[in-house]
């Protein structure tokens, strides 16, 4: 990826671009010393359709129109006082064959979190490196581990091996704050995989092995901030680049301020422009600039890496017509391309509002325009309900079933991320003491209802993290994945017996939902929890699958003269688990704090 400069200039970016996209229209800037002093032109008969200028004499964004270019190199002059003063270089490309019809992950896919940085060691080279200041420290709980994408590569096979189809890491772009910079959402460059995970080059290879094993890759963006250090808050382009007060101001992190008809205007600004923390400067979307720049840096990682998919971080903090405008130039660039926000928020229809074609934010004329939501009300009802063991007007069971009977409020219920963990949250085995039943419960649950699952890395062997001591605790290292781990939870005869129990449970569920399009996209009855049992449907034309979750501490015989609309003329259910066969003509015995997922004959 390397671009030789000139000497008058020390960035070009987008480094370089691909000819036949959708939008011609094509913002390159320009950075060196007083460069906008320059007037330039272009070879090939290429039309400037802009030129700007800000108060920083050392940016220049020219903008050219790319249609009907084929795949060259271009000659940028700039000339000082109409005299030749030096040229540029620049590449346009050609891209992948049906690049724009690239297949996103969906409802037929599992993902799998991991956080590079604590996942696998696959190159000690690279633990440390000069050009970023933390240094490797595995001593450190919030140091770097080392962790890094030659890891992922070799554990590929691993992560398949639980039936997961789809992997989405934690940002992978350079983060050189002086601490913490493990998680790696404190972005530096972002035309820049992290030194310390590899190069870009090893980047496009993860991509490129995993569509060996047909697997998907989705990145981690953020468009809401970047880091302290990114080169940019050195010299920024125009002091409307970012969100500024007369002081440091924080978010206050009451989204709800967007949607809200009494809001007042100052928590409506401070909740959109202040940041995030300290450390991350809070990105200004409606500065078009700044917009474009990161439309661009979004596209140019999916042509360059061969991405399939996104995972957009605080999706909802940003300028909310910026936001909806970044979304749509990307879809409209690639129609079938997903993409989940994360909109952590407290209600079915503030979730709702942010996806697009919402009818809640029909009302007030807007469309985020993005795809895919996550089902954070589902996280914060298994985070509660499997603790609740007698089932009563709002307890237990009737949390889940609560959930979905607000799904009418969702344009999209397949476009749903389904999760009882992520790397923010407290670890669902910490959180249920490591009972394995209620891990298979919730599993199953996420497994057998609407919507795109997801994994967190280390549940499928138990790993528990307190939240409460801390971030580091949640993500700790993956067990075998550093040379001279005593436990190698990454192949069968490393695993403890209780993580094998964890890992065969995870493995066999999701790697018979991969085959099952009555799951995947299948419609779905649910019935009235009684005694704390939940008994729902997946179901089309040619399948049905019954699933039932007992969460009480009593084994139930369930009466299915009840689900006679389901269950039909259907005798017989197989558990897709144990494969034992139940009559379901009369009744099925379910155990205490057990589930059953039955495949109707």
């Amino acid at each position: 990826m390397s671009l030789t400069l000139n000497a008058q200039i020390d960035r070009v970016e987008p480094p370089f671009w691909y000819a036949g996209m959708k939008n011609t229209e094509l913002q390159i800037m320009f950075y060196g010393k007083d460069i906008a002093q320059y007037q330039v032109t272009v070879s090939n008969g290429i039309k400037i359709t802009n030129v700007k200028r800000t108060e920083n004499p050392n940016y220049l964004f020219v903008t050219i129109d790319t249609k009907k270019i084929s795949a060259t190199d271009l000659i940028f002059n700039f000339k000082n006082n109409n005299k030749e003063s030096f040229t540029q270089k620049y590449t346009l490309k050609k891209r992948r064959e049906n690049s724009a019809q690239r297949k996103s992950y969906d409802a037929s896919d599992m993902m799998y979190l991991l956080m590079p940085d604590r996942f696998a060691n696959g190159n000690r080279n690279n633990d440390s490196e000069d050009a970023t200041t933390e240094k490797f420290n595995r001593e450190l709980p919030g140091g770097r581990h080392g962790g890094d994408i030659e890891g992922i590569i070799k554990n590929l096979d691993y992560i398949s091996s639980l039936g997961a189809t789809t992997i989405w890491s934690t940002p992978l772009c350079e983060d050189n704050d002086a601490a913490f910079s493990y998680h790696t959402y404190g972005q530096s460059d972002v035309y820049k995989i992290d030194p310390r995970y590899g190069t870009n080059d090893d980047y496009v290879r993860l991509s490129s092995e995993m569509h060996k094993k047909n697997m998907k890759l989705v990145m981690d963006y953020v468009t809401n901030h970047w880091g302290i250090e990114h080169w940019m808050m050195k010299d920024l382009p125009t002091r409307e680049w970012i969100n500024q007060f007369d002081s440091y101001t924080q978010t206050n992190h009451k989204r709800t301020v967007i949607h809200d008809t009494h809001a007042s205007k100052i928590d409506t600004e401070t909740c959109l422009n202040g940041w995030f923390a300290p450390s991350m400067p809070d990105l200004n979307l409606a500065n078009l600039l700044a917009l474009k720049y990161l439309t661009q840096n979004a596209i140019w990682w999916i042509e360059y890496a061969d991405l399939d998919g996104f995972r957009v971080d605080t999706f909802n903090y940003s300028d909310p017509k910026g936001i909806a405008k970044w979304t749509k130039s990307v879809t409209d660039e690639y129609p079938n391309f997903n993409i989940v926000g994360e909109v952590w928020m407290q209600s079915q229809a503030q979730i709702s509002y942010w996806q697009k074609d919402s009818p809640i934010s029909k009302i007030q004329d807007y469309n985020s325009n993005l795809p895919t939501v996550m089902d954070f009300t589902l996280f914060e009802a298994t985070s509660k309900a499997f603790n609740e063991d007698d089932g009563s007007w709002d307890k237990g069971m009737i949390k889940l079933y609560d959930n979905f009977t607000n799904d009418f409020l969702y344009p999209n219920t397949n476009n749903m991320l389904v999760f009882v963990e992520n790397h923010d949250t407290n670890r669902f085995n910490e959180t249920y003491g490591n009972d394995i039943r209620k891990y298979k419960m919730a599993m199953a649950l996420i497994a057998t209802v609407r919507g795109i699952p997801q994994l967190y890395y280390g549940s499928e062997i138990g790993m528990t993290g307190d939240k409460g001591k801390g971030d580091a605790d949640i993500r700790q290292d993956f067990p075998g994945g550093w040379e001279g781990d005593e436990n190698n939870a990454f192949i069968k005869e490393g695993r403890t017996p209780g993580q094998s129990e964890y890992f065969d449970y995870t493995s066999k569920l999701f790697n018979w939902r991969k085959t099952k399009s009555v799951v995947h996209f299948g419609k779905m009855t649910h019935y009235i929890p009684e005694n704390n049992v939940y008994v729902y449907f997946r179901y089309n034309t040619n399948e049905s699958v019954m699933v039932l979750i007992n969460n009480s501490n009593e084994t139930h015989t369930i009466n299915t003269h009840r689900f006679k609309e389901n269950i039909k003329d259907f005798k017989i259910g197989k558990d897709v688990i144990s494969e034992l066969t139940f009559d379901i003509t009369s009744e099925i015995i379910i155990e205490p704090k057990s589930v059953l997922i039955l495949e109707l004959k």
